[in-house]
C-alpha cells in the first residue's frame, strides 16, 4: 500500500508540474518594450508622440525598430539642452522616433551581409521623401556613426528589435558624408582644406540643399586638389538650392541647375556606362556619373558622384 500511494503522489507531482508549467505567449514590440526595464524612455517617449506610435507598432508591421536604451535618452536630452522629454517639440520627437523605425524586418545577418549602405526610416524629409539611414558593420552595427547595435534581434510576433545606445537624430547632409567612409576625402576637403568658408555649418543649416558628393576615388582621380581659393568654389559648385530628387529630373532628356557657386550643371537622364544619370560641368566634362541617387536628410538629399565636377575658375 505504501508503495502504491508513493508511486500515485510522484504521478499527481509530475501531473501538477506539467500543469503549472508557463508557457511564454508571442508579444508585439509595443509588448517587448513594456517589460524592458531599459527602454522605459523609450515607451514614454512613443506615448508622447503625435501619430499614436504606440498603436502603430503594435499593428501588423513587420518593423525593425532602433530601440535607444534609457541612458541614451538621457545622453540625447542633456546634449541638446531638454531637462525631460516634455521639453522636446511634439513634432520633433515624432520624427526623431519614426527615424528608429525601418518598415521591413531586418536582422542583424542582413545588415552584417550587406556591410554598408542605406535604408529609409519612417522618417520624412523635405516634401515629405522618406529620410535615408546609413548603416556599416565594419567595428559592430552602428547607425548614421552616432548609434550602435548593443543587442541584436530580439523577436517580436510584428517584426525585431535591436537595442542600440545612442538616440539618432534627425540628419543633416553633413550626417552622411561624416558617417559614409566612401566621402572622407570630401569631408576633408570641407574642412581642414577650407577653414575661411565654414561648410559644416552652412551644411548643418535649414536648407533645403542637393549635395553632388564625389567619392573618395573621384577625388583621387585629379591631378591635385586645387588650393583653397580654388577649391572652395569647386566645392560650392557641388551644391544647389532646393531638395531635388532623381524623380525631379526630366527623364528622358537634360535638367539644367544653378549651383550656389553661380555656374549651372546639366544633368542627363538616362546615364551611359553603368551611370545612373550623366552630368556636364562647366569644363565641358560629359563623362561624369551619378552612380547613387537619392540620399534623404532633413535639410536636403545627397547624389553620389564618380569624378569631380569643374566650374569655370
Amino acid at each position: 500500500m505504501s508503495l502504491v500511494l508513493t508511486l500515485l503522489f510522484t504521478t499527481l507531482s509530475c501531473s501538477s508540474d506539467d500543469d503549472n508549467t508557463v508557457t511564454t505567449q508571442p508579444q508585439n514590440i509595443v509588448e517587448i518594450a513594456l517589460e524592458t526595464p531599459d527602454l522605459t524612455s523609450l515607451v514614454a517617449a512613443l506615448t508622447a508622440a503625435n501619430g499614436d506610435l504606440v498603436t502603430v507598432l503594435q499593428g501588423d508591421g513587420p518593423f525593425t525598430v532602433l530601440a535607444p536604451t534609457n541612458d541614451a535618452f538621457a545622453t540625447f536630452l542633456s546634449d541638446n539642452g531638454f531637462n525631460t522629454l516634455e521639453d522636446v517639440p511634439t513634432d520633433v520627437l515624432t520624427q526623431i522616433l519614426l527615424n528608429h523605425v525601418i518598415m521591413a524586418d531586418v536582422v542583424a545577418n542582413d545588415l552584417i551581409t550587406s556591410g554598408a549602405g542605406y535604408t529609409n526610416t519612417l522618417a520624412t524629409g523635405p516634401n515629405d521623401n522618406e529620410m535615408s539611414l546609413y548603416f556599416n558593420t565594419s567595428d559592430g552595427v552602428t547607425f548614421n556613426g552616432v548609434s550602435t547595435v548593443t543587442q541584436a534581434d530580439i523577436e517580436a510576433t510584428n517584426g525585431t528589435i535591436h537595442i542600440v545606445d545612442g538616440v539618432i537624430g534627425i540628419p543633416t547632409v553633413v550626417t552622411f558624408a561624416a558617417a559614409d567612409p566612401s566621402f572622407s576625402t570630401l569631408v576633408t576637403a570641407l574642412t581642414d582644406l577650407t577653414p575661411a568658408t565654414d561648410f559644416v555649418s552652412i551644411l548643418q543649416g535649414e536648407g533645403p540643399f542637393t549635395v553632388f558628393a564625389p567619392t573618395n576615388e573621384a577625388f583621387s582621380a585629379l591631378p591635385a586638389i586645387p588650393e583653397e581659393e580654388a577649391l572652395t568654389q569647386v566645392l560650392l559648385y557641388h551644391v544647389v538650392g532646393g531638395n531635388v530628387t532623381s524623380s525631379d529630373l526630366t527623364n528622358p532628356g537634360e535638367t539644367t541647375a544653378e549651383t550656389l557657386q553661380g555656374d549651372s550643371i546639366t544633368i542627363t537622364l538616362p546615364g551611359s556606362e553603368g551611370n545612373i544619370a550623366n552630368v556636364t560641368d562647366a569644363s565641358g566634362a560629359n563623362d561624369i556619373g551619378i552612380v547613387a541617387v537619392d540620399v534623404q536628410a532633413g535639410n536636403g538629399v545627397i547624389h553620389v558622384l564618380n569624378k569631380v565636377m569643374i566650374p569655370n575658375l
